[in-house]
């Protein structure tokens, strides 16, 4: 039976699933383990980590290990004999002692479809790397990181425009849900270890840093879309424009004219080679060799006829402001305009784009990013 749980956690993600535990009537909370507290802000005032504040108010003994791997923590783990240790968002490698140390294991709520995104921030680089779909796992912590054997897992569908910050919201609310049900499938013997394969098919999902933020213009305007929705609300992509540092918080994708015409002409043409395929054997080999021809000019498209990825023209300089009027912002990116929807700048608020362009008349042709 399951009934005393340690947890550890440290973020606002960790939160929710932390307040399960404690509405649950079939649990005891025994303690929280949590990050020390930290300066944040401005001011730099020490604040308490998110988890802490929940557990103070509770009424739960907090502990705050700088390494959680000091014999003291094993030790006083030992003292708790919890039958369970929930583990969220920690923000530390949990070592072998005290991953053998509960009857149950260390059971672990990791926001990605692992093995997909192991790491610090699957969140945001679901959204940056322009994934359909996100969600949740649960699974036996090992002495690896994100390796352990998965025990449930719940998909979210991705919405068109999700941030980093509200696939974040939903993953959370999901992972204390899931956490719940895994423990009970532990607990009357349903579970189902699955084991995960030594090699994940995405890369590490690595901390993110404020550098990560900048934008490359050179790179297509879905990917830069997609970074500036997947570190929004932190930490948030920016570009230089005279010399400052501009946030930009949304943004649209828009596909020039003549790409759209090239992409409908190409469409037209597949359905067309599509209809003679279904009529004739010998007709399908033509429509194929013509499919294939057509389709060529998707790939390989002049400057002054295709989505912009050659700079023979100046104004199509990945970074430039191709298109401005008084309500609209149009930057030329590697491959397509990213139309500007909201931006932030340097020692200012976050103002939609016909506000930021009142009090910053932007010409054509000025250059955002670093420049020489």
């Amino acid at each position: 039976m399951i009934r005393n749980v340690v947890f550890m956690g440290t973020p606002d993600f960790a939160v929710g699933t932390l307040q399960s535990l404690i509405d649950s009537e079939k649990y005891h909370v025994q303690a929280v383990f949590t990050q020390p507290d930290k300066p944040k802000g401005r001011g730099k005032e020490v604040q308490m980590p998110p988890v802490k504040e929940l557990a103070v108010s509770a009424g739960i003994p907090v502990f705050q290990p700088v390494k959680i791997r000091e014999q003291q923590w094993v030790d006083k783990l030992r003292e708790l004999q919890p039958d369970v240790i929930v583990v969220v968002a920690f923000g530390q490698m949990i070592p072998k002692d005290i991953l053998e140390l509960p009857e149950y294991g260390c059971i672990n709520v990791h926001a990605s479809l692992l093995p997909m995104y192991r790491g610090a921030a699957p969140i945001q680089w679901a959204v940056i790397n322009g994934d359909q779909e996100s969600g949740v796992t649960t699974m036996r912590m090992d002495t690896g990181l994100d390796t352990g054997d998965m025990l449930l897992k719940e998909t979210v569908r991705l919405e068109e425009k999700e941030t980093g910050g509200s696939l974040f919201d939903k993953l959370s609310a999901v992972g204390a849900q899931l956490l719940l049900r895994t423990l009970e499938t532990i607990e009357n013997g349903t579970a189902v270890y699955e084991k995960q394969p030594e090699e994940s098919p995405t890369p590490y999902a690595a901390m993110l840093t404020k550098k990560d933020g900048a934008i490359d213009w050179t790179k297509d305007a879905h990917q830069i879309e997609c970074l500036i929705r997947g570190l929004n609300p932190w930490p948030s992509a920016y570009t230089k424009y005279r010399g400052k540092t501009l946030k930009i918080w949304a943004a649209d994708v828009e596909a020039q004219k003549t790409a759209e015409k090239a992409q409908t002409a190409d469409v037209e043409a597949q359905k067309t080679a599509g209809k003679a395929q279904t009529a004739d054997v010998e007709t399908q080999k033509t429509a194929g060799m013509a499919q294939t021809a057509e389709g060529q000019t998707d790939i390989d498209i002049p400057a002054d006829e295709g989505v912009a990825c050659h700079a023979e023209d100046p104004s199509r300089i990945p970074g430039t402001a191709a298109e401005v009027t008084k309500h609209s912002l149009k930057i030329q990116t590697g491959c397509g305009l990213l139309s500007i929807r909201e931006v932030q700048p340097e020692g200012k608020k976050r103002m939609a784009v016909d506000a930021f362009l009142r009090g910053y008349p932007v010409e054509p042709g000025e250059k955002f990013g670093q420049t020489d």
